[in-house]
C-alpha cells in the first residue's frame, strides 16, 4: 500500500500542483518527508503552511502539518488546525441528499417544485430582455450537478454569502431568472447547492445543519466540522492569506462570511460554509472509499456513492460533474475550495488525500509546486527552480 501511495501522489500532485503528497509513505527506497518537500514553498512565503493527510478505507497513512498557522504570532500549525473548507462543503450536502434518496424521500429526477414550492414559476432568461418557460423544470439531480441554470448567488446575499437564513435565501432564487435551459449546460452555483440543502429541511423536517450534525457528522466522528465555529474552534482556525505586491503573505479576511465568525446573525451554507480539519475530511473520505461504509456503520448505499463520482454534465460541455464532486481524470474525483484546499478520491486504488490552506491567491503556489513535481519526476533535486 505504501508504495501505491506513493506513486498516486506523484501522479497526481503533477496533474494538481500539491507538491507536498510526492513523498507520502515510500519505504524503499526512503522518501522525503512532506516537509522536506515543501520547504522550499514554506521558506518563500508561497504557502504559509498546510496540513495534509492520506487515507485508505481502513485507516489514516499519513496526517503531517507543515509550517505556521499563523505568521504575526508566529503559531505553529498543527494536525488539528481548523480551516475553512468553503467548497468542499458541496460533496458533503450532497451525500447528505443522497440518504434521502436511499431511503425514498427524495428522488433524484423529480422537480424541485415537488419539495418546494415556490420554484413552479421559473423562467428563462433569453436575448432581448424577454423570458420564458423552461422546457422541463429543474430537478434535484440538476441542482446537485450545477446543470439547473440557476445563476451563482442572488443579490440579496450580500454583503456575505451567509447573512440570509437558508429557507429565505432560497426563497430569493425562485424570483431569478435561468441562465439556461436545465440539463443543458453548466454554471457553477451555490445557489443551486443551497437550493438542495432546503429540501433536506422539507424533507427531514429538521434545520439543515442539524440534520447534517446527527446523521453525517456525528456518526463518521467528525467532531470539528460545523457551520458555527466556537471560539475555542476559532482560536485554532488557520490565518488565511493573500500575497501582496512584493510577493509577501498578507493576512486577509474570509470575504465571503460575515464576523464574528463565532457571532450571532450567521446562517449555515450548503454551498460553502463549513470549518473543518483535515482528520475529519479524511473520515467522510474513508466513507467513500468504503462505498458508503465507515467503521462498519453504512452511511449511503454503494449505488448512491456510484452515482455522486458519475459524471452528470452533458458530453457537449467541458465540465465533468457528478453529484457534488468534481469529476477528475483517471476515475479520480473530489472538490476544492475558495482557498486552495482540497480533497481528492482514487476510487481504483482505494486512497483519498486532503490538503488544507488557506491560501487566498491558490494559482501561485499551485504553480510552484506542480513545476518542483514535475522536475523531480525527471530525477532533478526536489529544490531545482
Amino acid at each position: 500500500m505504501n508504495r501505491i501511495v506513493t506513486r498516486f501522489c506523484g501522479a497526481w500532485l503533477t496533474a494538481f500542483g500539491m507538491a507536498a503528497w510526492s513523498s507520502v509513505y515510500a519505504t524503499e527506497p526512503p522518501a522525503p518527508t512532506c516537509a522536506a518537500v515543501a520547504k522550499p514553498w514554506l521558506e518563500d512565503g508561497s504557502i504559509v503552511g498546510a496540513v495534509v493527510l492520506a487515507t485508505d478505507r481502513e485507516q489514516t497513512l499519513l496526517h503531517e502539518a507543515l509550517g505556521l498557522a499563523d505568521l504575526a504570532s508566529a503559531r505553529p500549525m498543527v494536525a488539528d488546525s481548523l480551516f475553512w473548507i468553503a467548497s468542499m462543503t458541496k460533496p458533503m450536502t450532497a451525500a447528505a441528499v443522497m440518504m434521502l434518496v436511499d431511503e425514498g424521500k427524495v428522488a433524484l429526477d423529480e422537480p424541485v417544485a415537488t419539495y418546494l414550492s415556490e420554484f413552479r414559476d421559473l423562467r428563462v432568461a433569453a436575448a432581448g430582455g424577454t423570458d420564458r418557460a423552461p422546457a422541463r423544470p429543474i430537478t434535484v439531480r440538476d441542482l446537485l450537478a450545477h446543470t439547473s441554470g440557476l445563476p451563482f448567488m442572488s443579490p440579496a446575499e450580500t454583503p456575505t454569502l451567509d447573512r440570509l437564513p437558508l429557507a429565505e435565501a432560497v426563497r430569493s432564487y425562485a424570483t431569478l431568472k435561468l441562465l439556461f435551459e436545465p440539463g443543458t449546460a453548466y454554471t457553477y452555483s451555490n445557489s443551486g447547492i443551497n437550493t438542495a440543502g432546503r429540501i433536506i429541511e422539507v424533507v427531514s423536517g429538521m434545520p439543515f445543519e442539524a440534520f447534517m450534525e446527527t446523521r453525517l457528522f456525528r456518526p463518521l466522528g467528525m467532531r470539528d466540522t460545523t457551520f458555527r465555529p466556537t471560539a475555542a474552534q476559532v482560536a485554532r482556525l488557520a490565518t488565511s492569506y493573500r500575497h501582496g505586491e512584493a510577493g509577501k503573505p498578507e493576512p486577509v479576511p474570509i470575504g465571503q462570511l460575515a464576523y464574528p465568525l463565532d457571532g450571532p446573525g450567521r446562517f449555515p451554507m450548503p454551498g460553502g460554509g463549513l470549518f473543518s480539519t483535515a482528520d475529519d475530511c479524511g473520515r467522510f473520505c474513508r466513507m467513500l472509499i468504503g462505498g458508503g461504509i465507515s467503521g462498519g456503520v453504512r452511511i449511503l448505499s454503494a449505488d448512491a456513492v456510484r452515482q455522486m463520482r458519475t459524471r452528470q454534465t452533458p458530453k457537449a460541455v467541458k465540465e465533468a460533474y457528478g453529484l457534488g464532486v468534481q469529476i477528475r481524470p483517471d476515475g479520480q474525483y473530489g472538490h476544492g475550495g475558495a482557498f486552495a484546499t482540497d480533497l481528492l478520491i482514487d476510487e481504483g486504488r482505494g486512497v483519498a488525500l486532503v490538503w488544507l490552506v488557506q491560501d487566498a491567491d491558490p494559482k501561485k503556489p499551485s504553480q510552484a509546486c506542480r513545476d518542483a513535481v514535475v522536475a523531480w519526476l525527471d530525477g532533478q533535486p526536489l529544490n531545482a527552480r
